[in-house]
């Protein structure tokens, strides 16, 4: 069982990121969690010499020829302005997630309770100052094999060093293979019909579980277990269901 008033709470990343920002170039060794430091820097230099190669890139990241502009961020990888990783991703979660409306007490929560799993930084804390770029956990560099394989060994034993904390684990099963948290309370979102038949949400998951995870960032409650967590969820107006001592299930009508 949970056992711990500290709550961590696990952001999927985002395809679409925010441009610019007002922070110094990227500098690998003052990210949070310094023991994923080396696998950063090999996953970072593959990125950026991938942006030689257009055709590569485009194989390799998965993306069309009108996104040519994401290979440009990637060439510029060490040399662009920074912002915070909350800052950084952007859409539907984080619309919901909403940081920018936080008060300043929400906001210093934020950056005590949320972390962003990353293809290409393992993990970060929400104030860890990142440029933008493109790399998803199905990517794969040339000479490095999958993702999931390069990153596995190292940042499960960084996430299990979590284990004193009540982890919220909303990342996407791409995300979740990089690194499994184990005993990590994960959260499931259905649509309820009229005639009480349940069905899977895909698009607005992300909203709902951006919403879930506002109302952890912005409660005052102490949470120990995840019958705590459902009743802070239920707090911020969402019906949740517990499923068992690691899984929560919301339900939309």
């Amino acid at each position: 069982m949970l056992a711990c008033a500290l709550v961590l709470i696990v952001l999927p990343p985002s395809e679409t990121k925010s441009d610019g920002g007002s922070g110094a170039p990227l500098d690998l060794d003052a990210l949070s969690f310094p023991e994923l430091t080396e696998v950063r820097r090999e996953i970072a230099d593959a990125l950026v010499a991938l942006a030689g190669d257009v055709e590569a890139s485009v194989a390799a990241l998965g993306i069309g020829r009108s996104q040519l502009d994401e290979i440009e961020r990637n060439a510029a990888l060490f040399a662009s302005p920074t912002r915070p990783a909350i800052e950084r991703y952007t859409g539907v979660l984080y619309d919901a997630l909403d940081h920018r409306g936080l008060t300043r007490a929400g906001r210093r929560k934020a950056s005590e309770r949320l972390a962003v799993g990353s293809a290409l930084f393992g993990v970060v804390r929400a104030d860890d100052p990142i440029p933008a770029y493109r790399l998803s956990a199905g990517s794969k560099l040339a000479g490095m094999g999958t993702l999931a394989s390069r990153w596995k060994p190292v940042l499960t034993p960084t996430l299990a060093a979590l284990d004193d904390e009540v982890v919220v684990d909303l990342r996407s099963g791409g995300y979740r293979a990089l690194g499994p948290i184990r005993d990590a309370v994960r959260v499931d979102v259905v649509h309820e019909a009229p005639d009480g038949s349940r069905s899977v949400v895909s698009h607005f998951n992300k909203h709902h579980k951006g919403l879930v995870a506002r109302s952890l960032v912005t409660t005052r409650r102490t949470v120990r277990d995840v019958e705590g967590l459902a009743a802070v969820i239920a707090d911020g107006g969402q019906r949740v269901e517990v499923d068992s001592p690691t899984a929560l299930t919301v339900v939309t009508s």
